[in-house]
């Protein structure tokens, strides 16, 4: 992971905080007990067991320093509401597209979720949207062509 800013919401902060609590402080216990346990059974080259442990601490680890960098290097997004109108991270919003109203909350690349209307702020949508107010209209190419957005609220 690349030592950038990473926008994240209170919550989405909180809740990659308690998943390295729990990876730190529980999963590494239950995998070194997993090992020292694969260790017992003898032979290690071919032992299964042992290398499936192994693997699986390899995992844990490269995610507890994805989530520390990730952390280190997060600021923490106010809520979207004390905003002045104008779409920023942290905001909500509504628009029209192609005759339908979606509503859309513009946050960090970690906590996207484009299925339920999380848009990246790093995401083409989410560029194009930066700094927008409702009325604005605003278009983005998308795989299927270009697609218009037009804001209808902000908040």
């Amino acid at each position: 992971m690349t030592d950038n800013q990473t926008y994240l919401t209170k919550d989405g902060y909180a809740k990659l905080k308690a998943e390295l609590e729990v990876l730190v402080h529980t999963r590494r216990k239950e995998i070194a007990s997993r090992i020292q346990e694969a260790k017992e059974l003898g032979d290690l080259s071919e032992n299964a067991e042992y290398q499936e442990a192994k693997n699986e601490q390899a995992f844990n680890e490269g995610r507890i320093e994805e989530l520390e960098n990730t952390l280190r290097h997060a600021q923490v997004i106010e809520d979207g509401r004390k905003s002045d109108g104008r779409v920023r991270v942290g905001s909500h919003l509504k628009a029209e597209v192609n005759g339908k109203t979606v509503e859309l909350e513009l946050v960090g690349s970690n906590e996207a979720d484009p299925l339920v209307g999380r848009i990246s702020n790093e995401s083409p949508l989410g560029q194009v949207l930066l700094g927008k107010s409702a009325g604005d209209m605003v278009s983005v190419t998308t795989p299927k062509g270009q697609t218009a957005y037009t804001i209808t609220s902000v908040s």
